[in-house]
């Protein structure tokens, strides 16, 4: 390469160089600036929608007393001592607290509001206070703990409510909208999607009924009873928990859907409380592996592992071993959708089943009835001896229990279960009776080795006294 050519090059991309220098930044602009219309159409807002559905969205401020249990000290009890303890000595205490949350209008003629069991709970004093200013006093119309559902009522004084969707067609993806008061910021609106649906297991407290919407929606303290809603500014949802190692928003927020929301808030409008029926049955989740070993066509629905006697799906003649994989014509996918189902029913209703049983579909109509709890008979002429079979458990999750053959081939008889051992846990008894593993009739302890011989999951079908019930060991 010549000199002259290098010159001519270096020149050529010099100037190159100085063409972008001046024209890349007027290329940058006009990528960066958003353009005011798109087909001749302006750019979509959610300010309309958030216009018209936000007055529907109110900030609620509680007080109230909690009750705090302290630990008695033995030394109150002595009249020297006492002077020294205060007058409470370590009794219980009240304590007056202060909380606010959100709500959502549902019904502008009566005044009633939706928000959380949890907002409300031990409240002496409610304040609701609308997008306008006015500041309203409350009356709590009726609260629901298990599904964190309350209902408050307000003076009915040109109040404005929200349109109700139907969140049982939300989808995955699905845009949504959180409107409420996080932090005491009153009216703060944000958006996300549908994270996921069915969400279960989030609440620490035992027998709450869960079918939450997963959100990406910024939800944070505050926003609990606020609103979730679509696009066409329709309910979706309550919000109602946050996922969170801070206690600020990371990206995981649950709100209630509407589909369950709107019966308990019926029945609190109708009755002030929820008055649940029965179908009494407990039931299971079918996975894949259970759906093998039982020789199911898929995983999904509820496996039926007891049957309470007396009950409305004994009258109904559902059995364990019963796969119900349909309620009033609605198909289900989890043994959860049955009890949230279950759960918003009342006394005396009729509900339509459908289940498998042995690979055949049948129908069944069950009279939803009242609770009732079945106890245990207590086992008859068992004998305490260990059988040499006893030596090694059938399958690991058998260890602890020592069986014996039942009389006349009649199953394999739990004859003890050590406290804390891997049979506690799964649920036997002492007097059950084993009389099937997967789908293998048994006969004695042998015939269950060889059927839970290298099975990871092992479905057994016991009897207790009348009843049957199924138990899994994994």
């Amino acid at each position: 390469m010549n000199i002259n050519y290098r010159s001519r090059l270096w020149s050529g991309l010099l100037l190159c160089l100085c063409v972008a220098g001046v024209y890349a930044p007027v290329a940058l602009a006009q990528q960066a600036a958003m353009p005011a219309v798109v087909d001749g159409a302006p750019l979509p807002s959610l300010a309309p929608m958030i216009k018209r559905v936000a007055p529907a969205v109110v900030s609620i401020g509680v007080k109230g007393v909690v009750r705090e249990s302290g630990q008695r000290n033995p030394l109150f009890d002595d009249p020297f001592f006492r002077r020294f303890f205060g007058p409470d000595g370590g009794q219980p205490s009240e304590r007056e607290f202060e909380s606010a949350g959100s709500g959502v209008i549902v019904d502008a003629r009566l005044g009633h509001i939706i928000t959380n069991a949890h907002v409300v709970e031990n409240a002496r004093e409610i304040t609701v206070v609308l997008q306008d200013g006015r500041e309203l006093k409350a009356t709590v119309v009726g609260s629901d703990a298990r599904s964190d559902i309350a209902v408050v009522k307000v003076p009915a004084d040109k109040l404005t409510q929200i349109a109700l969707g139907d969140s049982a067609r939300l989808e995955v993806g699905d845009f949504v909208v959180a409107i409420g008061n996080p932090f005491g910021l009153q009216h703060t609106v944000t958006s996300g999607i549908v994270s996921a649906l069915g969400r279960t297991g989030v609440s620490p407290e035992q027998g709450t009924y869960e079918d939450f919407i997963q959100t990406d929606a910024s939800i944070n303290p505050g926003n609990s009873g606020g609103a979730l809603v679509n696009l066409r500014g329709e309910l979706v949802g309550i919000n109602s928990a946050i996922l969170s190692r801070t206690g600020g928003n990371i990206g995981i927020g649950f709100a209630i859907p509407t589909s369950l929301a709107r019966g308990i808030v019926d029945q609190l409008v109708r009755f002030g409380s929820v008055r649940r029926g029965v179908l009494g049955v407990t039931t299971a989740a079918v996975t894949p592996a259970i759906a093998q070993a039982l020789g199911l066509p898929a995983a999904g629905g509820a496996l039926v592992q007891q049957v309470v006697n007396g009950s409305a799906a004994e009258k109904a003649g559902i059995r364990a071993g019963d796969v119900i994989t349909s309620l009033n014509g609605k198909s289900l996918k989890t043994h959860t959708e049955l009890r949230n189902a279950i759960g918003l029913l009342r006394v005396g209703d009729n509900v339509a089943i459908e289940l498998l049983r042995d690979g055949k579909t049948q129908r069944v109509t069950a009279a939803i009835g009242e609770s009732t709890t079945a106890s245990a008979p207590a086992a008859e002429g068992l004998s305490d001896a260990p059988s040499p079979e006893d030596a090694k458990p059938p399958h690991p999750a058998l260890e602890g229990a020592a069986l014996g053959d039942a009389p006349n081939n009649g199953g394999v008889t739990v004859r003890t279960v050590a406290p804390g051992s891997k049979a506690a846990g799964t649920g036997l008894r002492v007097g059950d009776i084993i009389v099937q593993a997967n789908r293998t009739l048994i006969d004695n302890v042998k015939k269950l080795r060889q059927a839970a011989a290298n099975a990871s999951v092992v479905v057994l079908r016991v009897r207790r006294g009348r009843e049957d019930l199924l138990i899994t060991l994994r």
